[in-house]
């Protein structure tokens, strides 16, 4: 659950309480701010991030080689630990694949897609 009080006019945020909010406290806060409090339930504040035409715009225009170094720098690995993982690839392989200078093999982004948990088609 979110509450959140906002300002006359403007509708800007004044605060907002997130998790399980006690009836009192909520009792407290429609007494005391009116309408300007508002109870938001967690599905009116989630957007599923890959149907916004943000998401399509920079996937489309994301090279295989830059999902690699995204989701890589994301769970925090160098490009050595993840040379690593995908079975004795130097640093200098991975940096050719983030650079479009190598291409990634239909093996390479399964292993990919299994370490970093996402569909293969990113690095196809």
């Amino acid at each position: 659950m979110l509450a959140v009080v906002k300002k006359r006019r403007t509708n800007k945020r004044i605060f907002e309480i997130k998790g399980d909010i006690p009836q009192n406290i909520l009792d407290y806060f429609k007494t005391e701010y009116g309408n300007a409090f508002e109870i938001l339930q967690d599905e009116d504040e989630l957007v599923d991030i890959f149907k916004t035409d943000w998401f399509k715009k920079i996937n489309k225009d994301t090279s295989p080689g830059e999902s690699i170094k995204i989701y890589r720098q994301n769970l925090g690995l160098t490009q050595a630990e993840l040379g690593n993982r995908l079975g004795n690839f130097s640093k200098q392989n991975i940096s050719d694949m983030e650079n479009s200078r190598r291409g990634i093999s239909k093996e390479t982004a399964k292993k990919l897609s299994i370490i970093f948990d996402v569909p293969i088609e990113r690095f196809l």
